[in-house]
């Protein structure tokens, strides 16, 4: 039986994300949440408040499925209680729970309602089609992180930034520079570019090309060195040119179909919770780590990698320009052996992705589909921090899992160098970086295996559970036993492995407390969620 939901709005979105975050990082970890009957029922443990919101069905492991309507209770009546009042609510919690304010907050959740709103407006214009499934699953994220509070707020008015919003099913051209060749400053694998490079515009002589999001160039547009550096010649705007490129789920990594390669853009803009700048030390990093540990996932079985094989960008007298104009070249998907699709297209239950796999369509296909799909999801993951201490962000946006005709999963692709990191077991390999690089591709072994688990268990298989569970309620209690049999097939003379299988919480990224502390990604703090392996 197919879960049914009303359709999409703005203001159900905001108030649901708010409100999983409320049960997930402030009620849940206080007891201060319980269901009654079709309601799940929160108490706000600082301000006294009581709210009710609708269960779409029950809950699956650590997720719930929240449904209009959304109440606060006063007196003996439950009154609607609409998007702009919890955010009031949740910004008072978190003051009076932490003894600080955040001025900006309130504004951040405005942002992402409106945002949100516009991407509706636009995706209904009947000129926006899909290109491919695999572009299509990329482009399909219209509500968001369920688990942040303003998961679509965006720097910049909706006119500046719908043109490249992948959630409109945007294309663009990108802006190409011509830059004098003694400026150009490449590290990785020369020939990388050339399959780009072949298809843009040609180099006046002695100059070479650089591809770069328009946004941010008219971001960067007032910056003085780079003023002065166009005048002088030293660059040149080729302007809008051919190839086309798809922004992806990032928004600022775009897919280029002609030359199956992507271009990890900078963009000074804050998008959820980061600002998207290659940072110089992020740029090296990338081609540090690409270096080390392509070798390893040529090993792993049923994965891979998708290499980011070298940047290009500019060396003028100003940082924030060499970064702005940093493009990181990724590896395309052609090679991959069936129909990529991104993970958390699967788990969106806004979408039909996941409904849409002939596989899924009987409760026996989709217990088949699930213990592959953990198979080829969760084993490298684990395999990869176990054996060789990398932690890979397996979460729902940075892996991509290639089907059959049928909708089996047969490859995953992990993605994004950005947020894969080492432990401390890599530092005699590491010696010849910088010190700032060092720092930013590792983590110490606590910090990895709660990001570990997190991403992957948390982010990526509780939501995905979630989700074939909407399609099949019954198979609910069958999905977790399957997920532990692959996780004690990778070993358990783990000790961290051990204890999670026995039933310690997992860790959950506090979204929300990160965003109310203004906290980097990094720096964020983690809740226990139940962990299903416990048992009832």
């Amino acid at each position: 039986m197919l879960l049914t939901r009303p359709a999409l709005t703005a203001d159900d979105a905001t108030a649901t994300a708010l409100l999983n975050c409320l049960v997930r990082e402030v009620c849940a970890p206080e007891h201060q949440v319980w269901p009654d009957g079709g309601h799940l029922v929160l108490r706000l443990p600082r301000a006294g408040v009581t709210l009710r919101t609708g269960l779409a069905r029950p809950p699956s492991g650590a997720t719930y499925r929240l449904a209009p309507p959304f109440e606060e209770r006063r007196g003996s009546d439950w009154i609607a209680t609409g998007w702009d009042r919890l955010a009031d609510l949740v910004a008072g919690e978190l003051e009076l729970a932490t003894g600080q304010a955040n001025p900006e907050f309130l504004a951040q959740v405005r942002d992402s309602r409106a945002g949100l709103a516009a991407i509706l407006e636009a995706r209904s214009e009947p000129s926006k089609a899909p290109a491919s499934r695999y572009v299509e699953s990329e482009q399909s994220l219209v509500s968001g992180h369920r688990f942040h509070p303003s998961p679509k707020a965006r720097q910049g008015a909706p006119s500046q930034w719908l043109p490249y919003a992948p959630e409109t099913r945007a294309r663009f051209l990108p802006r190409w520079l011509a830059v004098r060749e003694d400026l150009l400053v490449e590290e990785g694998d020369p020939t990388a570019f050339a399959p780009l490079d072949e298809l843009g515009p040609d180099a006046p002589p002695g100059h070479r090309v650089l591809p770069v999001h328009p946004w941010q160039l008219s971001l960067l547009a007032d910056r003085p060195v780079l003023r002065q550096a166009f005048a002088r010649g030293l660059v040149q705007d080729l302007g809008p040119a051919a190839p086309e490129v798809v922004p992806t789920s990032s928004v600022r990594t775009a897919y280029v179909p002609a030359a199956d390669v992507f271009c990890k853009f900078s963009l000074d803009i804050r998008i959820t919770n980061c600002v998207r700048k290659n940072a110089w030390y992020e740029l090296t990093g990338a081609v540090a780590l690409d270096r080390l540990i392509r070798p390893i996932f040529a090993a792993l079985e049923g994965c891979t990698f998708l290499a980011e094989p070298a940047y290009r960008s500019i060396a003028l007298a100003d940082l924030h320009v060499h970064e702005g104009l940093g493009v990181i070249l990724r590896q395309g998907v052609g090679g991959l052996k069936g129909t990529p699709l991104l993970a958390a297209a699967l788990a969106d239950p806004y979408g039909g992705t996941l409904s849409g796999l002939p596989v899924l369509a009987t409760p026996e296909g989709a217990l088949a589909w699930w213990d592959a799909y953990v198979r080829y999801v969760a084993k490298p993951a684990l395999h990869a921090y176990l054996d060789h201490g990398i932690v890979l962000e397996a979460h729902l946006q940075n892996v991509l899992v290639a089907v059959d005709d049928d909708g089996m999963p047969i490859e995953t692709a992990f993605r994004d160098l950005e947020g894969t990191k080492l432990t401390p077991a890599w530092q005699d390999r590491l010696a010849g970086l910088p010190a700032r690089v060092r720092e930013a591709v590792t983590y110490d072994n606590g910090r990895a295996w709660n990001r570990v688990v997190y991403c992957l268990l948390v982010n990526h298989l509780t939501e995905i559970a979630a989700a074939v569970a909407d399609l099949h309620p019954d198979l609910d209690p069958d999905l977790w036993p399957a997920v532990r049999h692959h996780f004690a097939a990778c070993g358990t003379d783990h000790p961290q492995l051990r204890a999670l299988l026995a039933g310690v919480p997992f860790p959950a990224k506090a979204n929300l407390r990160a965003r109310w502390s203004r906290s980097a990604d990094r720096a964020a703090t983690y809740v226990p969620v139940p962990n299903p392996f416990a048992g009832p």
